[in-house]
């Protein structure tokens, strides 16, 4: 526990073992028997639950057993639940949250308000924008890129292998705003339009365009998310960003006024 930097005002419970150069700020609590590796920096109000690992050991450790120089950083107001393992060489951004039991791998990206649901897996080098929820049991294949307010619901898979198994890996691009709904699959490479919806059950193999729900397997259109209405009052549905706003930074003001209050920014 050499050249570290633990707040004052961080609650460290019994158990935690520290590497070296690691940082808590300030109003951190690390719950029982966590495990923070070297260079792993956590920001000012972050919850690391019990067990969790922070910092994991990459390939590169096995050989000589000595671990590399490879940072993680952690954001603002972090809730991370038990039994989460996050590798090094990833950064985090604010208001992360976790379900329990989640695997983050290596040199990731991840923005803003990002919620990851318990099991779900996110292997390495994926890069996540802000906003984005990910709900229980997804995995989301190496190189995938979610970009800004996507919604995934549980047991999603996101490939990367298109002629498994190969040394070659295309990762999936889901662009803003798409939701993809619970146990669909989606083939290596595939783009998932804005604002578009895969339905249930689906397994995508070619791109989606644009505001287009796509059901079945293999995934075809049925229609614009346009033409969605709620089965109980029959209203138009999507796209979502006008009739659901938990949790987004439109709550409570709609999203029309949202974007004019950042227009004039």
């Amino acid at each position: 526990m050499n050249n570290c930097i633990i707040s004052d005002t961080a609650m460290i419970k019994e158990n935690v073992i520290f590497g070296d150069n690691v940082i808590i700020e300030a109003n951190c609590y690390i719950d029982y028997g966590v495990i923070i590796r070297d260079n792993v920096h956590i920001k000012k109000g972050s919850f690391i639950g019990a067990r969790c690992i922070l910092g994991e050991y990459l390939m590169d450790f096995y050989a000589d057993r000595i671990n590399k120089v490879h940072p993680l950083v952690i954001g603002e107001n972090a809730l991370i639940r038990s039994d989460t393992i996050v590798y090094g060489e990833t950064i985090i951004g604010n208001n992360f949250q976790t379900g329990h039991r989640v695997t983050i791998r290596e040199k990731s990206m991840i923005g803003n308000n990002v919620r990851v649901g318990t099991l779900s897996d996110i292997q390495e080098e994926c890069s996540i924008g802000n906003f984005v929820s990910l709900h229980s049991n997804v995995f989301v294949g190496e190189k995938s890129v979610i970009k800004d307010y996507v919604w995934i619901f549980p047991h999603v898979v996101l490939t990367n292998d298109p002629t498994p198994p190969s040394e070659i890996l295309i990762g999936v691009t889901i662009e803003a705003y798409a939701v993809v709904a619970a146990g669909s699959i989606i083939l290596p490479g595939v783009n998932i339009g804005q604002e578009s919806l895969v339905g249930a059950g689906s397994v995508v193999n070619r791109n989606v365009e644009k505001e287009t729900v796509v059901v079945g397997n293999p995934a075809k259109k049925l229609c614009l998310t346009t033409d969605i209405r709620n089965k109980l009052m029959g209203q138009q549905i999507y796209p979502w960003k006008y009739s659901f706003s938990r949790g987004m930074p439109w709550d409570k003001i709609g999203y029309e006024e949202w974007v004019k209050s950042e227009n004039l920014k």
